[in-house]
C-alpha cells in the first residue's frame, strides 16, 4: 500500500501540493514533489546512513555515506541532493553500496582518534553509530596517516570545548554557523586530510563573531564540539520538556538531566517559537538557578537598617498578612498593593493580581510591562482592538520588506533574529529606523537598503512622514481601507498637511527627505511588509502615539492579516504579554476588559464572591508618588528589581524607604530587597509549573525539571497568603489556575493544561471559533470590527538637550546579558559584558579629552554615575548609549521622570546628559546604588 505523506512546511526543499510516487526497496511511497531520496526513504521506514545530512540544514552531500542506486541511472547519487522522480525505483541496500560506505568510513576513522570510537563517555558520536550501521570492524589503513591527532584543544569558551583531533570536517559546524544562525563565524580552511574548522580569522572560539548560540555543538556529529557540563557531569539520562525564561521569544527546550542532576539545555525541534534553535542564554546560561547566592529561605526585619532574621513560611506569610491589615486599618483600603512579573508564570500572575483584588480590597496592581511595552497594549487596542502583536515568528518567512524600528534583535531577541537575517539572506529589502548602527544594518550577506538614523525622541515624525508619502503619492490600498477600515478620511487629510512632510521633518528628525521617501515607497510598495518594533518604540513620552502611527501606516497600505505583514511588537521579557494578558494592570481584567466595565466586573465578582472597586487603582509611578506623599505604605513586589529597573532611581529609593512594608518575592537579594522588610523566596523557571506567553501569543508550558529549591510554589504562597488575610484563596495545583483563566478570559476559553501538553502550545485567541489557536490576527477583520486610524501630532518631548547637558542619552540590551543582569550575572555569560560601558562617538570624546577605555561621568538633572567609556562611531554625533545590565552602573541613576502620556511608560530612551573625565571627588553611583555580591 501507498503510504501518503503531507508536505512538511517547516522542512527546506518540500514546497508544493504536487506528489510524487516511487520505490524505496521495494516499499511505494508517496511524498510530495520535491523531496529528497532520503527523506523519502525515511518517510517509508528507511533509513540511510548519514554524518552531514541533518533535518535543520539545507542538503550538502558532502560525507558520501547516503549514497544509493536507482535503476535506470549511473553511479551512486547522495540520496539527500537528489530529488525524488515519478516512477522512481531506490535501493539503498546493496552489497556494492555496503563496500562503498565502509571505505568512506574507513577514511574518517583512520583521521579520528582510536578511543572515541569505543569510550561512550565522550557523548554524543554519530561516528560511532554510523560505523555500525556500516558493518566496519577494522581499518586498513591503520592510524599513522592522521595528522591532528596531536592537535591542541581549544577550551576559551565558558560553555563548551572544541577538540579538533575529533574533527571529521563534516562541515555541520560551519553550516549551521551559516544557515541557521547567521552569523557565519566558522569555515572550513585547507584540503583533504589538512580540511580543518576555523574559527574566523582567529584561532579560538573566543577570538571569533561566534555568538555562542549551540548550534555547532548541536549539529555536531562527533564528540568535537561538546559541552562542558557533558564532560564534567556525563551523558544525561531524562529530559523534560520546558520554556526559556529569558526573552520573549518563549523558546522551548529539552532540560536533560542525569538523576535530578540539570546537564545541559538542548533546543526542542518542535517548539513553535525557536524550531531547535537557541542563544546564548537560554542554551547555556541556566546556572542562576544553582546559584549559591540564592536565598532560599524566609527573612522578617523590622526595619530596613535592621538585621535579617530566618523565619519559617507560616512565620512569613502571618506577619505579611498581619501588617498588611494594620496598615489597611490605619491608612485605608487603597494603602496597599502590589507588582506583578514578566519573569513568572500566568498562573503565578494572576495569583498575585487576584490577591491584590479579592483580599486587599482594591486595584492597586501593576506589572513591569508599564516600562516597557504598556504603550503597544494601549495603541494597538486603539486601532485594532486588542492589545497583542499581529503575527507569529513564521510569518516573517513571506515577508518581502522588513522595517526594524527601535529594536536590536541580533542582541535581544536572537533566535528571532536568525529567522528575519534567513529571510533577508533570501531577498527581502529592510529598512532601519534607529539612531544608532545596530547589527542588522550590515552583517554576513545582508546590508541594509535604508538606516533612517532619526534623532531620539523624535519617531513619531518619522512615522507621520512616512504616511504622508503614501497618502500624498497615491499609495493607499482603498480596497482594504475601504472594506476594513474606519475614520480614515479624517486621518488622511490630517496626515497629508505640510508639516507632516518628509521635507518639513528633516529639521527635525536629522532623516533626508529623499532617504525617507525612498523607504517609504519601498514600504508601501515592496510587496508584504512587516514591520518589527522594541523599546525604542516605547519608551518614549510618544510611545503610545507612534505605536497607533505604525497601525495607521500598516492599515493604510493593506499589510495586515496574513502571512509576511503586520505590527509586530518584539517583547522584552519571557511573560511580559502574559502577565498582560493575566489583568496585572490597575484599570483592567485579564483579557484587556475594563474594570469599570459592570458586566465583566460580575464574572468576576460572582467566581471569586468579592464585590470588587470598579475605579482603577495606581499605576507603578502613582504608588511611588504616593508613597513619598505618605498615603500608600504597602507594597508586594513579585520578581521585579524596581530599584534598579525604573527610572528616577533616587525617587524609587525615596518612595520605599517611605512605606512601612515592603515585601520582595525574588531569587536573589535585590536592590529592591535592601528597602524590604520582607524576603519570600521565589522559584526559578527550572521549577515552575505553568505556562509563559510570548510576543507572538504563544501559549508555551512550563514543566518543573526540579522540585521548588524553596520548599514552595510562588503560586502557594500568594494563595497563603490572602488566606491569612482572610479571603479564600485555593488551589491544589496549576492547571486549576488556569482553568480559572478559561473560564473567565474570552480569549484564553480553549486553553487548557491537557490541550497544550496534546499541540505543544497554541496562540490565543483559543476558543470555540479558533480552537488550536490564531497564528495571524485580522484575517477576515479587526478585533474592534474595523481597524481605527488614529491621529498622531507630533509633540516634542520636553527632554532636550541644553548647554549644561548637550548630549542625548539612549539604552538598550546586549546580547550575553538580560534585563537587570540577576540572572545572567551569575553565569558564565559575564566574560563577554562583565560591566556596562558608555559609547561615545570620537568627535564626542575629543571634545571632552576622553579616549577609549577612561573613566567617565555620566550626569542628567536628576543623577551622576560612572562608567567606562569605549568610543564607538555607531552612535551619531551628540548620541551616547549605554546598557543596564549591571547594579552598579546605575544606569537609572540619570534617566528622568519623564513619561508616554497616556501609559507612563518611562522615557529611557531619551535623557539630556553631560559626559567628562570622572575624577577622585566625583561621587560614584556604586554609593548610590551598591553592588549585589555576585
Amino acid at each position: 500500500m501507498s503510504l501518503l505523506i503531507e508536505p512538511d512546511l517547516g522542512t527546506p526543499g518540500i514546497p508544493g501540493p504536487a506528489t510524487v510516487s516511487l520505490e524505496v526497496d521495494g516499499q511505494p511511497v508517496t511524498v510530495p514533489d520535491g523531496t529528497s531520496v532520503m527523506r523519502a526513504a525515511a518517510l517509508s521506514g528507511v533509513e540511510v546512513p548519514k554524518l552531514c545530512a541533518t533535518d535543520s540544514l539545507e542538503a550538502f552531500g558532502s560525507c558520501r555515506l547516503c549514497l544509493v542506486e536507482i535503476d535506470g541511472r549511473n553511479g551512486t547519487p547522495a540520496s539527500c541532493t537528489t530529488p525524488v522522480a515519478e516512477g522512481m525505483k531506490v535501493r539503498t541496500q546493496t552489497r556494492r553500496l555496503q563496500k562503498l560506505r565502509q571505505g568512506v568510513m574507513e577514511l574518517y576513522i583512520s583521521d579520528h582518534p582510536l578511543d572515541c570510537l569505543t569510550c561512550s563517555a565522550n557523548g554524543d558520536c554519530e561516528l560511532q553509530d554510523r560505523s555500525g550501521e556500516v558493518g566496519l570492524r577494522q581499518v586498513r589503513y591503520g592510524y599513522e596517516g592522521a595528522n591532528h591527532l596531536d592537535a591542541e584543544k581549544d577550551t576559551s569558551n565558558p560553555y563548551f570545548d572544541f577538540e579538533p583531533a575529533k574533527c571529521i570536517a563534516c562541515s555541520r559546524c560551519v553550516r549551521a554557523c551559516g544557515e541557521v544562525q547567521g552569523t557565519f563565524a566558522l569555515t572550513i580552511s585547507g584540503r583533504g586530510f589538512e580540511s580543518k574548522v576555523a574559527a574566523g580569522a582567529g584561532e579560538l572560539f573566543m577570538d571569533s563573531e561566534c555568538v555562542s548560540c549551540g548550534a555547532c555543538v548541536q549539529a555536531c556529529p562527533t564528540a568535537t564540539l561538546q559541552e562542558k557540563s557533558v564532560v564534567d557531569l556525563g551523558m544525561p539520562n531524562r529530559s523534560v520538556i520546558t520554556t526559556c525564561a529569558y526573552c520573549g521569544v518563549g523558546c522551548s527546550f529539552k532540560a536533560e538531566l542525569r538523576g535530578d542532576e540539570l546537564v545541559r539545555m538542548v533546543p526542542y525541534k518542535d517548539g513553535g517559537a525557536n524550531e531547535g534553535h537557541s542563544c546564548v542564554k537560554g542554551r547555556f546560561a541556566f546556572g542562576y538557578a544553582t546559584h549559591p547566592d540564592r536565598q532560599l529561605d524566609p527573612m522578617i526585619r523590622e526595619s530596613i537598617d535592621g538585621e535579617w532574621r530566618q523565619v519559617d513560611w507560616d512565620t512569613a506569610i502571618r506577619y505579611v498578612a498581619d501588617r498588611m491589615r494594620e496598615i489597611q486599618t490605619r491608612y485605608g483600603m487603597g494603602a496597599i498593593g502590589g507588582i506583578t512579573s514578566s519573569r513568572c508564570t500566568n498562573e503565578e500572575v494572576y495569583a498575585v493580581q487576584k490577591m491584590v483584588r479579592a483580599a486587599f480590597g482594591n486595584n492597586n496592581v501593576d506589572t513591569c510591562a508599564r516600562v516597557c511595552h504598556s504603550p503597544t497594549g494601549y495603541g494597538l487596542k486603539q486601532t485594532f482592538g486588542t492589545s497583542a502583536g499581529t503575527q507569529d515568528f513564521r510569518s516573517v518567512a513571506a515577508a518581502d520588506v522588513i522595517v526594524v524600528i527601535g529594536a536590536n534583535p541580533t542582541d535581544a531577541h536572537p533566535v528571532f533574529a536568525s529567522r528575519m537575517k534567513r529571510r533577508l539572506r533570501e531577498g527581502a529589502k529592510l529598512i532601519v529606523i534607529d539612531p544608532r548602527r545596530i547589527d542588522l544594518v550590515r552583517s554576513p550577506h545582508i546590508e541594509a537598503q535604508h538606516h533612517l538614523k532619526l534623532a531620539p525622541g523624535t519617531n513619531v515624525a518619522v512615522v507621520n512622514a512616512f504616511a504622508h508619502v503614501v497618502v500624498t503619492e497615491g499609495m493607499v490600498d482603498r480596497s482594504f481601507v475601504d472594506e476594513r477600515c474606519e475614520e480614515f478620511d479624517e486621518w488622511a487629510e490630517f496626515i497629508a498637511r505640510p508639516e507632516n512632510s518628509p521635507e518639513a521633518t528633516e529639521e527635525i528628525t536629522g532623516v533626508p527627505a529623499a532617504d525617507l521617501r525612498a523607504a517609504a515607497r519601498l514600504y508601501a510598495t515592496g510587496g508584504n511588509s512587516a514591520i518589527y518594533y522594541g523599546l525604542g518604540v516605547t519608551e518614549h513620552s510618544q510611545g503610545s502615539t507612534m505605536v497607533m502611527g505604525m497601525a495607521n501606516l500598516a492599515m493604510a497600505t493593506g499589510n495586515i492579516g496574513r502571512d509576511g505583514v503586520g505590527v509586530n511588537p518584539l517583547r522584552g521579557q519571557n511573560n511580559v504579554q502574559g502577565s498582560c494578558d493575566m489583568g496585572s494592570f490597575p484599570h483592567e481584567l485579564s483579557g484587556y476588559r475594563h474594570i469599570s466595565d459592570d458586566a465583566v466586573r460580575g464574572v468576576f465578582e460572582h467566581l471569586w464572591g468579592r464585590e470588587l472597586l470598579a475605579e482603577p487603582g495606581l499605576r507603578i509611578p502613582n504608588m511611588f508618588d504616593a508613597a513619598v506623599d505618605g498615603t500608600f505604605r504597602a507594597l508586594f513586589v513579585q520578581g521585579e528589581d524596581i530599584a534598579q529597573s525604573d527610572p528616577n532611581t533616587q525617587h524609587v529609593t525615596a518612595a520605599l524607604q517611605a512605606m512601612d512594608l515592603v515585601v520582595v518575592q525574588d531569587l536573589f537579594l535585590n536592590e529592591t530587597a535592601k528597602f524590604a522588610h520582607v524576603f519570600l523566596p521565589g522559584t526559578s523557571f527550572l521549577e515552575k509549573d505553568g505556562t509563559f506567553t510570548n510576543a507572538e501569543r504563544r501559549i508555551n508550558r512550563v514543566r518543573p525539571v526540579m522540585a521548588p529549591k524553596n520548599g514552595k510554589h510562588e503560586w502557594e504562597i500568594v494563595c497563603e497568603i490572602a488566606q491569612a488575610m482572610g479571603y479564600p484563596m485555593r488551589y491544589t495545583h496549576p492547571r486549576e489556575i488556569m482553568a480559572e483563566i478559561a473560564a473567565v478570559t474570552p480569549t484564553f476559553a480553549g486553553v487548557s493544561f491537557e490541550k497544550l501538553d496534546k499541540l505543544g502550545s497554541v496562540q490565543w485567541p483559543c476558543n470555540d471559533k479558533a480552537p488550536e489557536g490564531t497564528p495571524v490576527m485580522h484575517v477576515d477583520g479587526f478585533v474592534r470590527g474595523k481597524g481605527r486610524f488614529m491621529p498622531t501630532p507630533f509633540v516634542p518631548t520636553t527632554e532636550r538637550s541644553t548647554r549644561q547637558f548637550p548630549l542625548i542619552l539612549t539604552t538598550g540590551r546586549i546580547l550575553s546579558q538580560y534585563n537587570v543582569g540577576a540572572q545572567t550575572r551569575r553565569t558564565g555569560n559575564v566574560v563577554w559584558h562583565s560591566e556596562d560601558v558608555l559609547e561615545i562617538h570620537p568627535h564626542d570624546a575629543e571634545v571632552r579629552g576622553v579616549t577609549d577605555g577612561d573613566k567617565v561621568t555620566l550626569s542628567s538633572r536628576v543623577g551622576e554615575t560612572s562608567l567606562h567609556a569605549v568610543l564607538s562611531d555607531r552612535m551619531p554625533v551628540g548620541v551616547v548609549y549605554t546598557t543596564f545590565h549591571h547594579p552598579v552602573t546605575g544606569a537609572n541613576v540619570v534617566t528622568t521622570e519623564n513619561s508616554d502620556w497616556a501609559t507612563n511608560c518611562p522615557e529611557y530612551k531619551v535623557t539630556a546628559v553631560q559626559v567628562g573625565l570622572a575624577t577622585p571627588t566625583v561621587t560614584a553611583a556604586t554609593e548610590a546604588v551598591p553592588a549585589l555580591a555576585d
